[in-house]
């Protein structure tokens, strides 16, 4: 007989994710399928398992879970990769101003409730109306939840494809041009034809600014002076699809290769690493409740800075 103890912290990470596999309810399209799934859902909670005792052991500076993407190769988020991530005239750089150690636009209202894409490569879209709800809130004092589906249906001759993929500019250059954007409410996260509604529109846009690209005191200036900014990062790994908490400082990610449009709501430090707080939209069950902290001042570490930019109002 083999008696196996389990400490106390064993129990409640086992029980929370037994649990978050009933939350996520998966069915797959064959038995083949769920076969291909379980056995990368295997092989992902062993990675989980050694990742997290590195981090008991102070090595590894955050810890991974078992998130709804813990059963995939790759996720459903997408933007249109490419050499014309970066494409307006206007650029802002870092102009040495004296800065707060610490930002966080949620605390400020500048800030949504956490949304979820679902299973829509529509993260461009999601980044993009946040930067536009927290600039709207700076000019106007009033928060409102605007539309992504608006985006997601509409904007296809800005060169957006919307759950295939899309640029957060084209998305400002949409908004620009059709002389405002929908509340969510009024034109809901929903598949359908474009259904845009003038008499609905919460939020307009004059134009945008992109940061100068790899530029992190550029980035954390705008941050602190400006409000929350879109950027694109590289999220095609373990450390970002199965974070959970810590600041995330991933070994191995692209500064070109970017796919998933986030939002920078603020920055800080704990116990001394610099941090940067980012908003992606795969809802409240990944991550810090739908946020993570990233490591700054890492050498662009994962395309941080590569393009990212903020909406004019």
């Amino acid at each position: 007989m083999v008696l196996v103890f389990l400490c106390p912290q064993m129990y409640k990470y086992i029980y929370k994710h037994i649990h978050k596999l009933f939350l996520f309810s998966k069915t797959y399209g064959s038995a083949e399928e769920e076969s291909r799934r379980k056995e990368t859902w295997l092989a992902n909670r062993k990675l989980v398992l050694i990742h997290n005792m590195l981090a008991d052991q102070g090595i590894k500076s955050y810890r991974l879970g078992m998130t709804y993407f813990a059963d995939m190769v790759r996720t459903p988020h997408r933007l249109l990769n490419g050499s014309h991530l970066i494409h307006n005239s206007e650029y802002r750089q870092a102009g040495g101003a004296v800065l707060p150690d610490t930002v966080d636009w949620r605390d400020k209202g500048y800030v949504t409730d956490v949304k979820d894409q679902k299973q829509c490569g529509s993260c461009w879209a999601f980044s993009a109306t946040g930067a536009l709800e927290g600039q709207t809130f700076r000019k106007a004092g009033k928060l409102m939840s605007l539309s992504e589906q608006q985006l997601v249906d509409c904007s296809g001759d800005y060169g957006n494809m919307g759950c295939g993929g899309g640029l957060m500019d084209q998305a400002f250059d949409y908004i620009k041009d059709n002389g405002g954007i929908d509340t969510e409410e009024s034109y809901p996260y929903e598949d359908g034809e474009c259904r845009f509604k003038p008499d609905s529109v919460a939020a307009t846009c004059t134009g945008y600014v992109d940061i100068t690209s790899g530029d992190e005191d550029a980035l954390k200036e705008a941050v602190a002076t400006i409000g929350p900014v879109s950027v694109a990062i590289d999220a095609g790994h373990s450390s970002f699809q199965l974070y959970d908490s810590g600041d995330s400082s991933p070994m191995m990610c692209s500064s070109t290769d970017l796919d998933h449009g986030v939002l920078v709501v603020g920055y800080g430090s704990d116990s001394g690493q610099l941090n940067i707080t980012l908003f992606s939209s795969w809802g409240i069950d990944w991550g810090q409740e739908g946020y993570i902290m990233m490591s700054r001042n890492k050498h662009n570490q994962c395309g941080i800075t590569t393009a990212s930019s903020y909406p004019l109002v």
